[in-house]
């Protein structure tokens, strides 16, 4: 009887390369991609519609979020919008200054009263206007009726859609020199009141008139993460014996924690921004003094004033240090467990 005459160690080789790889084999498994990972081309072909429906939205971001943080160059010089009609003329003939505009900012007085006033303005309405719109949603949330909840939401909402101008006409005539609340008062044998034009009272009424317009739209937000929390827990706890304020102190607000989280580092971020239309329509009655702040300084001196270089560079600080607060109160969220606005 013939043997083979190849060794069975070559043998077994040879068999092995003529077989072909089953799917999934090791050759197959190095050539794909690891698992979840898919590559730029195919993650592109699989999304592609979805890229085509964001298209405008992101044109319309780079048009006028992206492309006017150019003009910022205005701050370094000393800008005349009036040496030609067309403003890249203008910003290429104007003369440049450095840092000049810079050192002006940082020795003025009133540069620093409106800092100190807008981080008051946010100080309280961080404290006052925040927890707000979380206890009414909590509220709301335990109200059994459907059809008494959607009243209340709604009431609560339809503030958000007055103009500025319409809410301190509201409050002018409740708590004006002849508002509502001072004829009370006259007709009861009282001096009467004029909270809308006294400077010491004025940080309290702008956070009066933000919790009323607005708390209504941070409402719906918490609603919103507060109707994704599942039933189970709740039943669960009242199971094992938790009444209704241990239910929302150990369910219900950590449920919320990733939202209150987010909107905490997303407000903290607009510290500097409390309010231009708001504060610029009662400046003149309580006076700049109790009611500058960065955005009226930066209209004022660009604007009023015509000093279109400083008001630049004022409004390239703050909007240095509001992109740094974000950051830090990212960081913070992070170091607590949370996701904040981006991850990790």
């Amino acid at each position: 009887m013939a043997h083979s005459t190849v060794p069975r160690s070559e043998a077994e080789a040879d068999d092995k390369a003529k077989t072909p790889a089953a799917p999934g084999g090791e050759a197959d498994a190095r050539r794909r991609p690891p698992t979840g990972k898919l590559s730029l081309r195919l993650r592109f072909r699989r999304d592609r519609v979805l890229l085509l429906m964001t298209l405008p939205a992101l044109l319309l971001v780079l048009v006028f979020s992206y492309v006017p943080i150019l003009g910022n160059v205005v701050a370094f010089q000393d800008y005349d919008p009036y040496v030609s009609d067309n403003g890249i003329v203008s910003i290429l003939h104007s003369p440049w200054v450095g840092f000049d505009n810079f050192q002006r900012i940082f020795a003025d007085s009133a540069f620093w009263d409106a800092v100190r006033n807008t981080l008051v303005l946010f100080g309280l309405q961080l404290v006052l206007y925040f927890p707000i719109p979380i206890m009414l949603a909590l509220l709301i949330n335990s109200v059994v009726r459907p059809k008494v909840r959607a009243l209340s939401q709604a009431i609560l909402y339809l503030p958000h859609f007055f103009s500025w101008v319409l809410v301190i006409a509201v409050f002018q005539q409740l708590f004006g020199g002849a508002g509502l609340l001072s004829q009370l008062l006259r007709q009861h044998g009282y001096d009467g009141l004029d909270i809308m034009t006294d400077p010491a009272t004025f940080k309290f009424l702008i956070t009066a008139e933000s919790v009323w317009k607005d708390a209504g739209w941070g409402i719906i937000v918490f609603l919103a993460a507060l109707a994704s929390v599942p039933t189970d827990l709740y039943e669960a706890a009242a199971m094992d014996g938790a009444g209704r304020w241990r239910r929302m102190w150990h369910v219900t607000l950590p449920a919320l924690r990733p939202v209150i989280a987010l909107l905490l580092v997303l407000r903290v971020g607009d510290a500097l921004t409390v309010g231009f239309e708001q504060i610029l329509l009662q400046r003149d009655a309580v006076g700049p003094g109790a009611a500058e702040v960065l955005d009226t300084f930066v209209w004022w001196n660009g604007v009023r004033n015509q000093d279109f270089g400083y008001a630049a560079a004022a409004g390239l600080v703050k909007g240095v240090v509001s992109l740094g607060l974000v950051l830090a109160a990212n960081k913070v969220a992070h170091l607590m467990g949370e996701q904040g606005v981006y991850k990790k």
